[in-house]
């Protein structure tokens, strides 16, 4: 299926900015409402339905002997319908 990219940022932050950027998504999410994303003139509001799909993955890139980029990805998904998701693995748990 082809990805249409709706919004997308990038930039420099430190721990504790990210940090609230995150508080911020668990409050919307928690309270129920919509999240609007925005950056300079773009802007993307979207309505998680009270189910979505969780995917939290680690990775490293980079050649196997050497060095590389580490990175955390958090993903919230559902489709379009508004339609929930069913639990694949078992409960995630961050220390």
């Amino acid at each position: 299926m082809p990805e249409e990219v709706l919004f997308e940022s990038e930039s420099g932050q430190t721990r504790a900015e990210i940090a609230t950027y995150l508080r911020t998504v668990a409050d919307k999410l928690e309270d129920g409402g919509p999240l609007t994303l925005t950056t300079g003139a773009r802007s993307q509001t979207l309505d998680p339905p009270d189910r979505v799909t969780f995917e939290v993955k680690a990775e490293r890139e980079g050649p196997v002997s050497g060095p590389g980029e580490l990175s955390i990805e958090f993903e919230l998904e559902w489709d379009e319908n508004g339609t929930g998701s069913e639990d694949f693995d078992g409960p995630l748990e961050i220390q």
